[in-house]
């Protein structure tokens, strides 16, 4: 059995690296803030690359693969970026290593390469000079592109999935003819994060643009989604970038338009990666394990069968499977992906139930199933539930005959449950401060505040420097109100939303 979890309410941040290790997500690298991300916290990726890359190809878009390393003369280009990226970056200088007696490997000094090369902290420098070749005529746009790649920003303070040096996401990069085709589909993808993070993470989230000084650099605006965690910080789970023309005027990418005149591209890029897995933690697990929502579950139901005797195993054991091929057996739908549902029957009879009922908890399944003898005597099971642990999520008696129909609506009563239980959550820890002296006091509490701000980078400056919280964004959906900066008292459209962030 795993060790004891820290309790979530004692040091969230431990508590938070003891799931990640003991459910088995991820390790730590030997590689500074790098991670090795293990089977169980791989298959939880697979699965929300499988469902954003069903969305994604839904609206058109189509992937493919753009080289690791970037000509540092690419990144200098766009001149915003490079200064936001500067700091983050990692370098190749030399293309070769040698190995002699007594000096060891070491990097060849006639080995230097000609122009150093940027490992991608993002790919619109290298994507867009690609779209110059790409693009000549109108009938060529627009190219929807996404890809599935690693990209390497060199953290100075990491934690596993949530910032690391090395990481795994998707990043997609459109080219269009207009300023409208590329703003809509800037908010057409922060949608699809947006329903993405709802309907299948259960994880609520706020929508809206950045402010100036929280926007992608090289961008002209940036949408987001925001989510609170449970400890009341803020979490940016996925952005969409509206990058206007200036990767296109800075590797000329233009097109002859319908009237045969040259113009520029227009273009977006938006990404969502790993972190989306510390997300997932930090929104529905306990202190008995890990917490997944149904739909992105790699295995959804255990099944136990028990017995002292071999006869009496051996008959449950028969019918923990007969249930398991019902459930493998369920029509295929949308909800799972048109996938069969998982389902692990357990065969340990040497570990006692309470071990294996611990470690389907701690690993996340979303239903367990226990199958004893007493149970077949009324032809039944008993049934329990991940998202309530203990007597309040487990129901006995339920017939074997319609087991199968059972649990599948079960799957998705909790992952409704889930999702309600985080935006309740949200909402009950949502603020609103019209003084800052009333904003300073509940920024000490979890949860979002909604404040008026003046629009000004002095005073969201100001803030964030003396409280340490952010304007996580400009939400769409949200007071409206008109009204007075709490600090400057000048004008304020509307309130925006702030908060202490990861």
């Amino acid at each position: 059995m795993a060790d004891k979890i820290t309790p979530r309410a004692q040091d969230y941040p431990q508590w938070y690296l003891d799931i990640v290790k003991q459910a088995g997500l991820a390790d730590n690298s030997d590689v500074r803030g790098c991670m090795v991300i293990k089977p169980t916290g791989f298959a939880l990726w697979e699965n929300m690359q499988r469902a954003l890359d069903r969305l994604f190809k839904a609206t058109g878009h189509v992937n493919a693969y753009f080289p690791l390393f970037i000509p540092i003369s690419y990144l200098a280009k766009e001149e915003e970026m490079a200064e936001g990226f500067a700091k983050e970056c990692a370098v190749v200088t030399h293309h070769r290593l040698k190995a002699e007696k007594g000096k060891g490997l070491y990097v060849d000094p006639e080995a230097k390469l000609e122009e150093p090369l940027v490992v991608r902290p993002t790919s619109e420098t290298i994507i867009w000079r690609t779209y110059k070749d790409w693009i000549q005529s109108y009938r060529d746009l627009p190219i929807l592109v996404n890809q599935w790649a690693n990209v390497v920003r060199w953290e100075m303070r990491t934690r596993l999935f949530l910032r690391t040096a090395e990481f795994l996401w998707q990043e997609g990069h459109t080219a269009h003819a207009t300023q409208a085709e590329a703003e809509e589909e800037t908010l057409r993808m922060v949608r699809i994060y947006q329903q993405f993070a709802e309907e299948f993470m259960a994880m609520p989230v706020l929508v809206g643009p950045k402010t100036e000084g929280q926007k992608f650099p090289g961008a002209i605006y940036t949408l987001c989604i925001e989510a609170l965690m449970q400890d009341g910080k803020a979490l940016q789970a996925g952005t969409s970038h509206f990058l206007g023309q200036n990767f296109a005027k800075a590797f000329d990418v233009t097109f002859q338009n319908d009237k045969g005149q040259r113009e520029y591209a227009w273009a977006t890029s938006w990404g969502a990666s790993t972190r989306l897995i510390g997300g997932l933690i930090m929104t529905h697990s306990d202190d008995n394990g890990l917490v997944v929502p149904p739909r992105l579950a790699h295995t959804h139901v255990a099944i136990c069968p028990l017995g002292k005797t071999d006869e009496e195993r051996s008959a449950s054991l028969a019918a923990a499977e007969k249930l398991a091929a019902e459930l493998r057996g369920l029509p295929r739908c949308e909800f799972f992906g048109y996938e069969p549902l998982t389902v692990k029957v357990d065969q340990a009879f040497d570990k006692s139930p309470g071990f294996r009922y611990a470690e389907y908890e701690l690993r996340g399944v979303p239903v367990r199933v226990e199958i004893g003898p007493k149970d077949l005597e009324k032809s039944a099971c008993a049934v329990a539930r991940r998202d309530r642990p203990g007597k309040d999520g487990k129901a006995f008696g339920v017939p074997l005959a319609g087991a199968a129909q059972h649990i599948d609506q079960l799957l998705r009563d909790i992952q409704a449950s889930l999702f309600n239980r985080a935006k309740e959550f949200r909402e009950s820890t949502t603020r609103t401060a019209r003084t800052y002296d009333e904003f300073k006091e509940m920024i000490e509490l979890p949860g979002f505040i909604w404040a008026h701000w003046d629009g000004t980078r002095a005073t969201e400056d100001r803030i964030q420097e003396e409280t340490k919280a952010t304007i996580r964004c400009l939400p769409y959906d949200g007071p409206s109100e008109p009204g007075t900066c709490m600090i400057s008292g000048q004008p304020s459209a509307r309130p925006v939303v702030f908060a202490r962030a990861y």
